[in-house]
């Protein structure tokens, strides 16, 4: 039988009246999502794309005790194929028809408009204004770049605040360059695209130049319109708070940066891939050339613990173990602020990285390609995404080192 699908996402049922298993499509490429009865979750070990119809058939009379189970059979298999959920040739034609759709699109729309935001202009500047009120902004220090979470900003709006509030007028006309964690993507690649982006505040066009720049130094490190880009939050997000701040009459330069899990878990420095090490060449001399013209803004999380995320624990924020995970945390934006980009990845591969940054890339790839990059931490938080798993990130503000 096929394979079931390892990119799907996998958790408990919210909903009590329907326990069991939920699957959905992270990349979107299928709409469905299905709950498995608790006592058949077990049977999907058999679509492991080695086992049989007949080993499934027998996993089904002992879960069941019934020898009378042809119809249950054909049911999951069916459902599971009809959803896209199987290595099969459905799935592969449904992830063709979705690349090809956005590739064919001519901009990137707010994908995340209406769940994580109000979707309509006027409710969405009072939503914002209301995360935003009370910055303090950063005094007089000059900046050449942000930190800010991509967490739902409802969750993490503080930290928001913290990031932007720092932003100046003067910086309105440089180009954003971008960075997010690309939670889908392929791991050592980056991803680009050319489409505007599109959000209920209007629409943001990208600095075609240097997009074609990137392109043409480092085509083998890149994947030229990532599909990523119209399912993922960590630049939309980051482009509605440009937008709140400057208005959509902005340039932008939205790069996404696929895990670094061959350093993470081979060792070594990330750029000992040839394909990232080809990349920050081709973007540090892009950041060299373009200098003051370029204003960095980095779309990143720091710590994924508890339940959900596959420890062994319930995670609560600010409380027991994520008492030594807010200090771990301060030992690696030490090393950020400090730009040094080397002890923060050394930090990071400890224990293959058990605090599970998904911002680790982006702000590798920062810290290589603007060594003189200097942070100020302005807030740091947790927050419970659910009863039992924490998410930790912050705000920071970068300088140039004097």
């Amino acid at each position: 039988m096929p394979r079931l699908r390892a990119n799907l996402d996998f958790m408990p049922s919210p909903d009590p009246d329907r326990p069991g298993l939920l699957i959905r499509d992270a990349y979107r490429y299928s709409d469905a999502t299905l709950i498995i009865p608790p006592a058949l979750v077990e049977c999907l070990r058999c679509f492991d794309g080695e086992l049989t119809e007949l080993d499934l058939r027998a996993e089904l009379v002992r879960i069941t005790g019934d020898l009378n189970v042809s119809e249950l059979e054909r049911n999951i298999i069916d459902t599971l194929a009809g959803a896209g959920f199987l290595e099969d040739e459905n799935y592969a034609r449904m992830r063709e028809e979705r690349h090809l759709q956005f590739a064919g699109e001519p901009r990137r729309e707010a994908t995340h408009s209406g769940s994580a935001y109000p979707d309509e202009p006027v409710a969405l500047r009072e939503t914002l204004g209301g995360w935003m009120n009370g910055g303090n902004g950063n005094g007089t220090k000059r900046l050449m770049g942000i930190a800010a979470p991509h967490v739902s900003p409802e969750g993490g709006w503080k930290s928001y605040q913290a990031a932007y509030s720092a932003l100046k007028t003067e910086y309105k006309d440089r180009t954003f360059v971008v960075l997010g964690t690309s939670h889908y993507g392929e791991s050592e690649r980056f991803g680009l695209t050319r489409k505007p982006f599109v959000t209920p505040l209007g629409e943001s066009a990208v600095d075609l130049p240097l997009v074609n720049k990137l392109a043409g130094e480092a085509a083998d490190s890149i994947v030229m319109e990532d599909y990523c880009h119209s399912i993922e939050h960590s630049i939309e997000f980051q482009v509605l708070f440009l937008q709140y701040c400057y208005g959509p009459d902005i340039r932008i330069l939205p790069i996404l940066c696929g895990s670094f899990a061959r350093s993470i878990y081979g060792g070594g420095a990330p750029e000992k891939d040839e394909k990232v090490r080809r990349f920050l060449g081709a973007l540090g001399e892009l950041a060299t050339r373009e200098g003051d013209r370029l204003f960095w803004v980095l779309g990143i999380d720091m710590a994924h613990m508890g339940r959900r995320y596959g420890d062994h624990f319930a995670a609560h924020a600010g409380r027991g173990e994520m008492e030594r995970v807010a200090e771990r945390d301060s030992l690696r934006i030490d090393r950020i602020n400090a730009g040094d980009a080397g002890g923060f990845w050394d930090l990071v591969q400890e224990r293959h990285d058990d605090l599970k940054w998904c911002g680790s890339s982006p702000l590798y790839t920062f810290l290589k390609v603007a060594p003189e990059a200097r942070g100020e931490l302005n807030h740091y938080e947790q927050w419970n995404i659910d009863e039992q798993s924490v998410v930790s990130f912050a705000g920071i503000s970068f300088s140039k080192e004097a």
